[in-house]
C-alpha cells in the first residue's frame, strides 16, 4: 500500500522522482540490444561518465552495489585482501564480491570516513605475511554512515601512494561522488583521477528512476561487462533508462548545493530547539542526530515523526538519518524542524 503523498520524505534522496524532461527524454531514446550489438542510449551515457570521471570506458549497471561488486571481482581474485574503512557501505552492507569471489574483505579502523593511515599499514602487512596479498583498497566519498562527509582530497592522495607503493589496486564508491564535488567545488575527475575503478549512483540526488556506472580502463571495464552478465546484470532495451542517465548527469549535478544548505538548515533548527538531541553539522546532505539523551528510542522517533507527517530513518537503537533532496525545500525543512520541536 503506498503512502501518503503529503508526506516530507526524509528517509533518503533514493525517493526523488524523475523530472519532466527525464521522461520526455525516456520516451525518444534510441534503443537497442544491451546484450547484442548494444544500446546506443546506453553506449552514450558510458562514455559521457567516464569522460566526466576522467576514465577510459564505463558500464551501465543496475546498482551502485553490482558497479562496487564489479570493481572487486574485476581487481581481485580468491584468498586476496581488500582493505575498506570500517564503516564504508561496501563493508557493512554489500558482501557480495567476497561470497562469490572469495576476496577476503579486512576493516581498516578511521573517522569520518578516513581511514587510519597506520592501521590500514598494520593491516596490508598482516595479510602479507599469511601470504595473503592486499590486491585492492575501496574509499567512499560521501561517506553514507559517516553522515555524508567528504574526504579530503589530501587523504585520498596519501592512500594512493601508499597503494602504489604496496601494489594494490584503488577503488572509489562514488554513490554520492556529486555531493562530493559540490562540497570541495572540484571536477568529478579530480576526485576520482587517483583510482583504477569508481562507481556513481544515478538514482540518489541525481533524481533518475534507477542506474548506476563502473568507469575504469578499457580492459577493465571489458572484463567487468563480461562478469555483469554472469551476474545477471545485462539490461538489454536499458536506453529508457539511460536516457533519464543522460539528462540527470547534465542537469541534475548543479543543484546538488540546494540540498546540502537545507541539510545545514535542518541541523541548525533543530539545534536551537531540541538541546537533547546530538545533531550532526552536515558537509553534504546527510543530517544524523543521536537521541540518546532524550531517554527515547531511534524508534520512538521515527514512530511520532511519522504520525507528524515526516519519515526519517533509524541507523541503530538511538540515532536517526535524515536525507535531504530535491523534493524537500525550505518550507519543509522549517515544517520538520517544527515536528521533531514538538516531540522533543
Amino acid at each position: 500500500m503506498f503512502g501518503r503523498s503529503d508526506f516530507i520524505d526524509l528517509r533518503s534522496d533514493t525517493v526523488t522522482r524523475p523530472t519532466a524532461r527525464m521522461y520526455e527524454r525516456m520516451q525518444d531514446a534510441p534503443l537497442g540490444d544491451d546484450g547484442l550489438e548494444g544500446d546506443p542510449s546506453a553506449v552514450r551515457l558510458e562514455a559521457a561518465v567516464a569522460d566526466l570521471l576522467g576514465k577510459e570506458a564505463g558500464l551501465f549497471v543496475p546498482s551502485c552495489t553490482m558497479a562496487n561488486m564489479l570493481a572487486i571481482l574485476t581487481l581481485t581474485q580468491r584468498f586476496e585482501q581488500v582493505a575498506l574503512e570500517q564503516d564504508s557501505h561496501i563493508y557493512t552492507m554489500e558482501c557480495g564480491a567476497t561470497f562469490l569471489g572469495g576476496a577476503l574483505f579486512r576493516p581498516v579502523s578511521g573517522s569520518r570516513g578516513q581511514m587510519d593511515l597506520d592501521h590500514l599499514a598494520d593491516t596490508v602487512a598482516y595479510g602479507k605475511r599469511r601470504h595473503i596479498p592486499t590486491r585492492l583498497i575501496c574509499l567512499e566519498t560521501s561517506h553514507n554512515n559517516s553522515g555524508g562527509t567528504v574526504l579530503p582530497l589530501e587523504h585520498i592522495d596519501q592512500v594512493a601512494t601508499f597503494a602504489r607503493r604496496v601494489g594494490a589496486s584503488m577503488h572509489l564508491d562514488g554513490a554520492r561522488i556529486f555531493n562530493a564535488c559540490a562540497f570541495l567545488n572540484v571536477a568529478p575527475s579530480t576526485i576520482a583521477a587517483p583510482f583504477d575503478t569508481a562507481s556513481i549512483c544515478l538514482s540518489k540526488g541525481l533524481s533518475a528512476p534507477a542506474g548506476a556506472l563502473l568507469v575504469g580502463t578499457t580492459k577493465t571495464i571489458h572484463k567487468a561487462r563480461q562478469l555483469r552478465k554472469f551476474l545477471g546484470g545485462t539490461q538489454r532495451q536499458i536506453g529508457i533508462l539511460a536516457a533519464a542517465g543522460l539528462e540527470a548527469i547534465t542537469t541534475m549535478r548543479g543543484r546538488l548545493h540546494e540540498d546540502h544548505q537545507h541539510a545545514k538548515l535542518l541541523s541548525q533548527l533543530i539545534k536551537a530547539s531540541c538541546p537533547n538531541l546530538q545533531v550532526s553539522d552536515p558537509e553534504t546532505n546527510i543530517v544524523q542526530l543521536d537521541c540518546s539523551a532524550t531517554g527515547k528510542s531511534s524508534d520512538h522517533w521515527v514512530d511520532a515523526l511519522d504520525r507528524a507527517g515526516v519519515k526519517v530513518r533509524a541507523i541503530g537503537s538511538h540515532r536517526i538519518r535524515c536525507v535531504t533532496h530535491r523534493h524537500i525545500d525550505a518550507h519543509a525543512i522549517r515544517q520538520a524542524a517544527e515536528a521533531f520541536r514538538m516531540i522533543g
